[in-house]
């Protein structure tokens, strides 16, 4: 395999495991999110699904294993009612569209469309969410959010969430 076709195979899974914590997140998003956006949460919800089955069907046709998801994540802070479920949802689509726009530097021609195509999409997710918008969604390292924690200068209207990854729950 190419350096090339090595960097978009590891791209695509760390969006494949991007899309297994949205999933993940968006179960607890759903669980606690008022009556009126739980229609917007299951959309949501449904989106990185069939997005998550379509990174691993691509990882496949690539002659590789799909990676895992993992039994349980790690939230970037507690979700205890409505408000803290919609700053969950703006936190998931945020990284999901880190990712892709990881995607979109790694791959070529049609994947670099359906990465571009994916990360706007959790851009526009994360405006809704949120109610503003970064400058350069999905490059922390340009809309002012440090790239090292994820923390937002306290001038942009970042959610007050801590910046910790949703990542793998430890086991054991």
């Amino acid at each position: 395999m190419s350096e090339k076709a090595g960097a978009e195979l590891t791209a695509l899974q760390a969006a494949l495991a991007a899309e297994h914590a949205a999933v993940y997140g968006y179960g607890v998003v759903g669980g606690r999110i008022g009556e009126a956006r739980r229609a917007e949460a299951r959309a949501g919800y449904d989106t990185h699904r069939a997005r998550r089955d379509a990174l691993a069907r691509e990882v496949r046709a690539l002659g590789a294993e799909p990676v895992a998801a993992s039994a349980g994540y790690a939230l970037p802070f507690a979700v205890p009612d409505s408000a803290a479920a919609v700053r969950l949802a703006a936190e998931l689509e945020s990284r999901v569209a880190g990712v892709y726009s990881d995607l979109v530097r790694a791959a070529g021609d049609a994947r670099r469309r359906e990465a571009a195509a994916a990360l706007r999409e959790a851009a526009v997710r994360a405006v809704r969410w949120r109610g503003s918008s970064v400058a350069f969604p999905g490059l922390a390292e340009r809309d002012g959010t440090d790239p090292a924690t994820g923390s937002a200068p306290a001038t942009t209207a970042a959610p007050a969430a801590p910046p910790a990854a949703v990542s793998p729950a430890a086991t054991g």
